[in-house]
């Protein structure tokens, strides 16, 4: 008796492409850190061939060979691990040349685009899909769903909603706009960002800060923004509300501004921060927001 036929693996990523694999991958290379800490949590983390050099996480993976960066692979180091599966994030047009270039060689590149906790999900179901890890993607979707419901009851019992501003780069200053995780993660914490502009990143000046007057401010500390200073070594940012009342927080950037597993816990630590009144009542945050010392 012959054995049935296997039915391909089929997704749709989100730049309209269909993805056909003749089996679950098993070498993996994701151009975008993220994927490795969804891998990872998918139980998944063995599939992983390679890196870029700015991902270490999860740290199993930081002996695997670097193939460059996450908007300029070395398209030849990629191809010399034989991935049967790439992963890219969609986002500026950079990201999408290596794509285009990996495609024509003959590799199946799936690109996915996570701007809302909705959005990641999504993501994370179609990698377990492509990783024949379905019912670990449900499981681990469940769970953050069930976190963020957690979450909204706690803080929809606050009263007050403190006006925002989320620091991406300085001092060519970049702030978080209102399209983006980072938004999300703001609202879901129960803040509202001060910041009006629909894109995900606004070029401001300090003095347009000072006139927004927000009343906390983050400053996320990573690869994006490397050494940034404290508020208190800033003259035009020391009168702004945030600065006055000590609500000023570095925070990591891997951890806020990288859509994956550690999102919903950035809404969590996020909504200690804003309102110490619930931080007793949620699982603790984590040790990744630290106090804007003077």
């Amino acid at each position: 008796m012959r054995a049935p036929a296997r039915v391909p693996i089929r997704v749709v990523d989100d730049a309209g492409q269909e993805i056909v694999l003749d089996r679950p991958a098993v070498r993996v290379i994701a151009l975008y850190g993220a994927f490795n800490e969804i891998l990872d949590g998918l139980g998944k983390a063995d599939v992983i061939v390679a890196r870029t050099n700015a991902d270490t996480i999860p740290t199993r993976i930081a002996t695997l060979p670097v193939i460059g960066t996450h908007m300029r692979p070395n398209i030849e180091a990629v191809l010399a691990q034989k991935p049967d599966l790439v992963l890219q994030m969609a986002g500026r047009k950079e990201a999408s040349l290596p794509v285009d270039a990996l495609r024509k060689r003959g590799l199946r590149v799936a690109v996915f685009r996570a701007a809302s906790f909705a959005e990641l999900f999504s993501v994370i179901r179609r990698v377990g899909v492509l990783t024949g890890s379905e019912a670990q993607a449900d499981d681990m979707v469940r769970g953050m769903e069930a976190r963020l419901a957690t979450l909204d009851a706690k803080v929809a019992a606050t009263q007050q909603r403190p006006r925002v501003f989320y620091e991406v780069r300085s001092p060519n200053m970049l702030g978080a706009g209102r399209t983006g995780l980072v938004a999300e993660i703001i609202r879901r914490a129960g803040g509202v960002n001060c910041v009006e502009e629909r894109v995900k990143f606004a070029r401001l000046s300090e003095e347009e800060i000072v006139r927004l007057a927000p009343e906390a401010y983050l400053i996320q500390r990573g690869p994006m923004n490397p050494a940034p200073l404290p508020l208190s070594k800033r003259p035009r940012l020391r009168t702004i509300p945030a600065a006055a009342n000590g609500k000023t927080w570095f925070v990591d950037e891997r951890r806020y501004s990288r859509p994956g597993p550690q999102s919903v816990g950035a809404a969590e630590e996020l909504a200690g921060l804003l309102h110490p009144e619930i931080s007793q009542k949620q699982s603790a945050p984590a040790k990744g927001a630290k106090k804007d010392r003077k």
